[in-house]
Formats: C-alpha cells, sequence, structure tokens
C-alpha cells in the first residue's frame, strides 16, 4: 500500500457552502467569549441556544470563543453588548434585550420584555 503524500491537497468545501442560506452574510454574528479555565462553555452554549432560538432568523451565526482570565463578553459583530467584568453574569433577558436592539430593534419580546409588543 502507497504512503499518503502530505502535500496532496484536500478537496474542501468554501467556509459557509450549502449549508446556510445566501442572505446568512449579510446577518449580523454573534459571539460568546468564555474563559475556560473557569469551566464556562456549559452557561456560553445555554446563553448560545437561548439568542439562537430567540433570533435564528436575525443573525448569521453564533460563535463560542474559548479565552482566558475570567472573560465572559457577548458581542454582535464587533460590538459588546454584554461584559461580565463590567456588569456581572447576564440575566438571559438583558442579554435578549441589548441584541435586539441592535439586530431587530423595535421587535417585541413578548413575555421577555415584560409588556405588550409594540404594535407598528
Amino acid at each position: 500500500m502507497p504512503a499518503a503524500s502530505d502535500d496532496t491537497p484536500t478537496a474542501r468545501p468554501e467556509p459557509g457552502a450549502g449549508a446556510a442560506p445566501a442572505a446568512a452574510g449579510d446577518k449580523p454574528r454573534l459571539e460568546i467569549e468564555y474563559c475556560t479555565r473557569c469551566r464556562w462553555l456549559p452557561r456560553a452554549a445555554w446563553l448560545a441556544q437561548e439568542l439562537l432560538v430567540t433570533f435564528e432568523s436575525d443573525v448569521g451565526a453564533v460563535a463560542l470563543v474559548p479565552g482566558t482570565g475570567g472573560v465572559f463578553t457577548v458581542r454582535v459583530d464587533d460590538a459588546v453588548v454584554w461584559d461580565r467584568r463590567a456588569q456581572g453574569f447576564p440575566e438571559p433577558t438583558a442579554v435578549k434585550r441589548a441584541v435586539r436592539d441592535l439586530v431587530a430593534p423595535g421587535r417585541g419580546l413578548g413575555h421577555t420584555d415584560g409588556q405588550p409588543p409594540a404594535v407598528t
């Protein structure tokens, strides 16, 4: 059996090819950077799930970004919407409101808002 060559290029699909809708590139990207040393991946994953369920048609991606030093930061594109160091750990409703204000302004969040959605 011949040895595999390391210099043979492997065909790989382009990032995002076929898996995401074409408009996904135009939609905001959410990032949750979490501290791996603090073992905050479960918390970050849970928050990512909450954001995906709420904003599934409004965002292009939700990414979990490993970090260190006690970081737990939520970003929409490059804008920080929550920083644990300044604001403590977020309640999901507070993060949803902050994300909503950037990705879908004026959209109601139902019971999360504590009031009926605005009628436009």
